[in-house]
């Protein structure tokens, strides 16, 4: 059933396509972001995608970097986190964020993702909200915690962090730390900004010991 949807639309789009996948029977559509609105609009009008599940960004940077290789670690960066998949997406080169919309067909029960790469240092793309409804609070959040701009939405704040804060925490250059932190005041009676008070930490080993639990059987 996947793979028929999958031809049928690569056959429908095949000017607005860069490419197309099926993956443990999920169909993911790459389009070019200047063909976003006209494929969306197209999918909901001609294919029964009435709904937007979900909308979330992405950023690619560093993906697969070799700071995640570890002493007996395979060499396959972040795909070592989900082995049995069978598939590791390469990046293409210029384009460091992308964002992802799930769509549901209600009447086909039938699901699909498509993909949309952006630029690395202007990552802009239009709004779907004249499309979906549902877009508006998704796309401020890919707003607030990746950067991405996008075009045409009416009311594009901030939806999760403060109003003052300062960078989008999802990147991955943002400071696990942070770069301040916030407290409440008694004194002064309302919520104070500081300067972080914790030292950032490399969560990845970038050596894995001998385990002593076998120290007994090499001397054996």
């Amino acid at each position: 059933m996947m793979q028929a949807l999958k031809a049928r639309l690569e056959q429908d789009f095949a000017d607005a396509l860069l490419d197309a996948e099926l993956n443990r029977d999920e169909v993911t559509l790459i389009v070019a972001a200047e063909q976003l609105t006209q494929v969306c609009r197209r999918l909901r009008d001609e294919h029964g995608f009435e709904q937007l599940m979900d909308l979330c960004g992405v950023d690619y940077a560093d993906y697969g970097g070799s700071s995640w290789e570890t002493k007996q670690s395979t060499e396959f960066g972040f795909s070592r986190a989900v082995d049995g998949l069978g598939h590791s997406e390469p990046v293409a080169e210029g384009y460091r964020f992308a964002v992802v919309y799930h769509l549901l067909s209600i009447q086909h029960n039938q699901r699909i993702r498509l993909k949309v790469r952006l630029d690395a240092e202007t990552p802009i793309i239009d709004t779907v909200t004249d499309i979906w409804n549902s877009a508006d609070w998704y796309e401020r959040e890919a707003f607030d915690m990746f950067g991405i701009l996008f075009d045409g939405h009416r009311d594009l704040r901030r939806i999760l962090t403060d109003y003052g804060f300062v960078g989008h925490p999802f990147r991955k250059d943002f400071p696990l730390i942070g770069n301040v932190e916030m407290r409440y005041d008694p004194d002064k009676k309302r919520v104070v900004y500081e300067p972080v008070s914790i030292e950032p930490r490399t969560l990845v080993p970038k050596v894995i010991r001998d385990d002593n639990r076998y120290w007994q059987e090499e001397e054996d």
